[in-house]
């Protein structure tokens, strides 16, 4: 099944903005994760902590809805999903 992932702020330094993805059917937000940093290696670094757990303020959403309000990493995925990818965010 395909679906979209679309990337903001730093995380465009590391990914294409915007693209298609074929995906196993029922997979989920973390099999999707575990493809990304596969074909995107400085990926992993900008969104998980070195014991591999999602880093805090990662904002992950599923057709617009934050996922930690789903089933967070384990939200599974739908042919035509878009999915959004925010880093953690600074400043003040």
């Amino acid at each position: 099944m395909k679906i979209t992932v679309k990337s903001f702020a730093t995380l465009r330094d590391h990914m294409d903005a915007e693209f298609a993805i074929e995906i196993q059917e029922s997979a989920t937000i973390a099999d999707l994760l575990t493809m990304l940093t596969e074909r995107y290696p400085k990926l992993e670094g900008e969104i998980f902590l070195e014991d591999g757990t999602l880093k805090d303020f990662v904002n992950i959403l599923l057709n617009g809805r934050n996922i930690a309000f789903i089933k967070g990493l384990d939200s599974i995925l739908s042919e035509g999903d878009r999915i959004a990818l925010f880093p953690p965010a600074g400043g003040g």
